[in-house]
């Protein structure tokens, strides 16, 4: 029974010790696709009594937040179904792949810049946005089985 445990507790380490870097990669390869830097726009929206800088950061925060969970729900689900550590990797690198491509498709389908739109200050595109990455995680999350 001991054994057992001990046995799933290092799986539990080692599918963690990929899932948190593939988390953190997918964020990064988000963050170098924007003109602006999202933390020190998240950052400086607290420290400011400019409103519109107020608001940009909370447009950029919903924007990557919901990169970050779209993400989160392609790495749940491949540690869900994978059968490997090397399988874990794959499905999170292919959804980090198609969560870049579907964001870039929503960039060009929208009849407004959507960084310009952020860094506006306009929330409302943040919050389209988060909710795209969010459906987009949801939907290839249950694609991976």
């Amino acid at each position: 029974m001991v054994l057992q445990q001990w046995s799933s507790f290092l799986n539990f380490l080692m599918y963690l010790a990929v899932s948190l870097p593939l988390l953190l990669v997918g964020i990064k390869v988000f963050m170098m696709q924007t003109s602006y830097d999202d933390m020190k726009l998240i950052r400086d929206a607290f420290h400011t009594d400019n409103n519109l800088q107020e608001d940009a950061g909370v447009a950029c925060a919903h924007d990557l937040g919901g990169k970050v969970i779209g993400l989160a729900l392609v790495i749940a689900s491949a540690v869900f179904h994978s059968v490997s550590i090397g399988d874990l990797m794959v499905w999170g690198i292919i959804g980090i792949v198609f969560q870049v491509i579907v964001y870039y498709a929503f960039v060009k389908l929208m009849p407004f810049k959507v960084e310009e739109e952020i860094l506006k200050g306009n929330v409302s595109v943040g919050l389209i946005s988060a909710r795209i990455s969010f459906a987009t995680g949801l939907i290839m999350a249950a694609l991976i089985s």
